[in-house]
């Protein structure tokens, strides 16, 4: 599993959310989200940002880039 899809994952069971909580709040399918968490589809940008937004983190820290969560 790579940095994004544990990020991610860590990210949401962190503000004790469901995956389908967070597919509603990208505007995308459940199945689509289970698929950004399992790395079985690729994330765009716009949603990379988006996620990074919700849970107040840098980009670098979503995708496994950094390990500081905080944005400079």
């Amino acid at each position: 599993m790579s940095n994004f899809q544990s990020r991610l994952r860590e990210l949401r069971h962190s503000r004790n959310l469901m995956a389908k909580t967070m597919a509603e709040n990208l505007g995308i399918s459940y199945r689509n989200y289970q698929r950004y968490e399992k790395g079985e589809m690729d994330t765009p940008s716009s949603k990379l940002i988006s996620l990074a937004d919700f849970f107040n983190v840098s980009l670098d820290y979503l995708v496994g880039r950094s390990d500081n969560p905080q944005r400079l």
